[in-house]
């Protein structure tokens, strides 16, 4: 029972130092904790769009839909019109688009995969 008189003193005394290092722990873990929870979500949008197939895109950034069967676009981009003294644009105009030719993937309507099994 003597030690527990003397375990007293040093709690109330030391009890500053034991807190403080307490709850510098616990922000660590916890800053830690977050950062697998971001690492974690990042992963699975990865995963996720790692999944989707490549959208057909033009050089012109507009997607194979905007594009007639001849290639041409007709999609309507903004083009400056006018300038300032430092030829920084001032104005723009909708003009149609005036690229001409898809590049990009080709979008398959189904894959055929040939079987891996050698047929001895």
């Amino acid at each position: 029972m003597g030690w527990l008189w003397a375990l007293i003193p040093a709690v109330v005394v030391g009890g500053g130092w034991v807190e403080r290092n307490v709850r510098g722990a616990l922000r660590t873990r916890h800053k830690r904790k977050l950062e697998l929870l971001r690492i974690a979500d990042r992963q699975r949008r990865e995963l996720e769009a790692a999944k989707r197939p490549p959208e057909p895109i033009c050089g012109c950034t507009h997607h194979l839909a905007k594009h007639d069967r001849t290639g041409r676009c007709h999609e309507q981009v903004e083009c400056p019109a006018a300038w300032d003294a430092d030829r920084k644009p001032v104005r723009y105009e909708p003009r149609p688009c005036n690229c001409q030719q898809y590049i990009g993937p080709e979008p398959l309507g189904t894959v055929f995969a040939a079987e891996l099994i050698d047929p001895r």
